[in-house]
């Protein structure tokens, strides 16, 4: 599929860029609301977030390998955000979809069709991790499916634009596009992955070497405790094996982890013509 092009505006309503945004593409009727959570009070001098819609909560546990999303629906987006507030403390940042039309407001049916439709898409994608249980389905039919589907593809390219990419595959080329795909093979393990828009993806079946070296950096040593904990890699032998794609936020610490010590990942990563990453992509360009 090719991707075209979309203009998509963004209204600062108390004019910070970190604070509450409002977005949507010009064409459509679906509008997205950027609310942190120490704005809270501050959304509720907006009209918009009173509204009928379907909400997303972000949050990064340090403990957990993936940040962490919550999906819910409401009729009054505000209000269900103000008591997640009092009961919820994992989420920093809450994303509200709505209309922008006021003559045209979500159904009730509408609003949980989108919400285990995101849920489900989100548990496929497996690039946040969900924080609930199952949502109940709804029945629509078939002509409304139709629409909705579109609306959760707008919904889903502005949580990217908004900086949570929790629709978006993780894995952009094929197996057999050897053209954009990295290797390591040394230390007993072979690893393969591609170098993408958000660090790096190292693919499912790759190994991780399974000891650590005494200068390993902290952070990295809590990142590999995650990945065995949430069981997105697992024991086999000596070393453990990705049972799943997952994204780094660099070459180097997707190198780092997998090898288990400090690693310049431009240059551990290569080509299958032995080129590094540092070669093809940067000294190319």
């Amino acid at each position: 599929m090719v991707n075209k092009g979309r203009t998509i505006q963004i209204f600062l309503p108390f004019g910070s860029p970190r604070g509450i945004k409002i977005a949507e593409i010009t064409n459509r009727t679906v509008q997205a609301i950027y609310i942190p959570r120490n704005e809270l009070n501050k959304a509720g001098e907006r009209s918009e977030a009173e509204g009928v819609g379907v909400y997303y909560l972000f949050g990064q546990n340090e403990e957990d390998s993936k940040p962490e999303v919550y999906v819910g629906e409401t009729e009054n987006c505000l209000v269900r955000l103000k008591k997640h507030n009092r009961t919820k403390d994992f989420w920093d940042t809450a994303i509200v979809f709505v209309t922008n039309n006021a003559q045209n407001q979500f159904t009730k049916t509408d609003i949980k069709f989108l919400e285990r439709l995101s849920y489900d898409k989100a548990k496929t994608i497996s690039r946040f991790k969900l924080n609930q249980t199952v949502p109940q389905a709804s029945f629509v039919p078939e002509w409304r499916q139709v629409d909705l589907y579109d609306i959760f593809e707008t919904m889903k390219i502005l949580l990217s634009t908004l900086g949570y990419p929790v629709f978006d595959e993780i894995r952009k080329s094929a197996e057999s596009d050897t053209e954009n795909i990295f290797y390591y093979e040394g230390k007993g393990i072979k690893a393969k992955g591609e170098y993408n828009e958000d660090g790096f993806v190292v693919f499912k079946g790759s190994e991780m070497y399974g000891q650590t070296t005494k200068s390993i950096h902290n952070y990295l040593l809590s990142k590999r405790e995650a990945l065995i904990n949430d069981l997105v890699v697992k024991q086999n032998g000596e070393h453990y094996t990705f049972t799943e794609d997952h994204q780094f936020t660099s070459p180097s610490q997707a190198a780092a982890v997998v090898l288990g010590g400090n690693a310049n990942g431009w240059n551990e990563w290569r080509d299958k013509e032995g080129k590094t990453l540092d070669e093809v992509k940067r000294r190319e360009v």
